[in-house]
C-alpha cells in the first residue's frame, strides 16, 4: 500500500514538474499508437463494413481468420515482424527495426482486426432493411454504406477505442521490434518494464499509474459519447 502512495505521489510530482524524460516517453508513446491507430482504422473500418454488408465466397474464410487476429498473442506478432524487417527478412532493406516505424507496423497488425471485427460486428446489428429502404430511395451503394456506417457508429467508435486500447498498453512486441532505445524507441510500457528490473518501483510505479490515467481518458471519452447515444 505504501508503494502504491508513494508511486501515485511521485507520478504526481513528475506530471507538474514537466520532467522532460517523462514527457518524450508519453509523447512518444502517442506518437506512435496514433500513428497505428489512424492506419488501422482506415484500413479496418472499410473492410469491417464491407464483410458486415456483403455476401461472397469465401467470406466466412476471412471472418474465421479476421477473428484468429483478434486473439492473436501480440509478442507473437511483434516476432512476426521483428523476422520481416531483419537484416535476412524479405523487407529488411528498409533498415526499420529498432525504430519507431517498426513499432508502428507492430501496433498495426495488432490493432486492425479489433478495429475490423468490431466494425463488423456493428454493421451486421444494423436492420437489413436500412439498405433496402436507402436504395429504393435513389441511394448509391457508397451513400448507403455511409448511412449504415452512421446508425452503426457507437460500436464503430468502440472498435476504434478498442483498437487504441490494445496497442497503448502493449510491451512484448514492443520491446522485440523497437529495442527499447532511450529517446528513440522507449515507451510508457518498455519504461516500465525496464525501471522494475533496475529496481526502481517508485518510478515504475509512477509510469504505471500514468499509464492508467491515459486508459482511463479513453474511456471516459468512450462512456460519453454511450451517455450522448
Amino acid at each position: 500500500m505504501n508503494d502504491l502512495l508513494q508511486g501515485l505521489l511521485q507520478a504526481f510530482y513528475l506530471i507538474i514538474s514537466f520532467d522532460p524524460a517523462l514527457y518524450e516517453v508519453i509523447w512518444f508513446s502517442l506518437y506512435v499508437s496514433g500513428f497505428a491507430l489512424v492506419y488501422s482504422t482506415v484500413i479496418g473500418i472499410p473492410l469491417g463494413a464491407f464483410l458486415g454488408l456483403k455476401r461472397f465466397v469465401g467470406r466466412r474464410l476471412v471472418m474465421a481468420v479476421l477473428y484468429t487476429g483478434m486473439g492473436f498473442p501480440p509478442v507473437v506478432i511483434g516476432l512476426f515482424v521483428y523476422l520481416m524487417l531483419s537484416r535476412s527478412g524479405p523487407v529488411g532493406g528498409l533498415g526499420w527495426l529498432f525504430t519507431p516505424q517498426a513499432i508502428i507496423v507492430a501496433q498495426l497488425i495488432i490493432a486492425f482486426p479489433l478495429v475490423a471485427g468490431f466494425t463488423m460486428a456493428a454493421v451486421m446489428g444494423v436492420d437489413p432493411n436500412l439498405r433496402q429502404q436507402l436504395v429504393s430511395l435513389g441511394a448509391t451503394d457508397w451513400q448507403a454504406t455511409l448511412a449504415i456506417l452512421m446508425e452503426a457508429r457507437l460500436g464503430v467508435i468502440v472498435s476504434i477505442i478498442a483498437g487504441f486500447g490494445s496497442i497503448i498498453s502493449e510491451v512484448g512486441a514492443v520491446i522485440l521490434v523497437g529495442g527499447n532505445i532511450e529517446g528513440k524507441t522507449r515507451t510508457l510500457t518498455t519504461a516500465i518494464v525496464l525501471e522494475t528490473r533496475k529496481g526502481n518501483f517508485d518510478l515504475a510505479m509512477a509510469l504505471g499509474v500514468i499509464l492508467l490515467f491515459l486508459s482511463f481518458l479513453v474511456n471516459l471519452a468512450m462512456i460519453r459519447l454511450q451517455g450522448k447515444e
